[in-house]
């Protein structure tokens, strides 16, 4: 990749720890099938989530020391509600949680397939 088309990355990552109660507080979206990672989609308010500082656009790096880099929707949402205690590798990076909109929509609608 050439110096000129990378994109740097914000410069802060956090870890929060917390037991998850009834619900995470959040929403997630993105994922492998969406060539994405995993983001914060929504935090909602007055919870144990927003409390600790997360925000929409966090990405989810890790969570108890799985790798959520590249990892499927379902897979993710599997790990997170099956988890009595959650610790979380987050980068707030809102350029690729702004990607995860096109990514979305270009699988939905067929563009950016590969044609057989």
């Amino acid at each position: 990749m050439e110096p000129s088309s990378m994109v740097e990355l914000p410069a802060y990552e956090y870890a929060p720890r917390w037991v998850p109660l009834a619900e995470l507080g959040f929403n997630i979206r993105g994922g492998k099938e969406h060539f994405c990672g995993i983001f914060l989609s929504k935090v909602m308010p007055n919870t144990e989530a927003e409390r600790l500082g997360l925000q929409e656009a966090d990405q989810i790096v890790s969570v108890n020391e799985t790798n959520f880099e590249d990892i499927e929707h379902a897979k993710a949402v599997k790990i997170l509600k099956s988890n009595t205690e959650i610790v979380m590798q987050l980068r707030y990076f809102p350029y690729g949680y702004r990607k995860t909109y096109e990514k979305v929509q270009n699988s939905n609608t067929g563009i950016g397939a590969a044609s057989s």
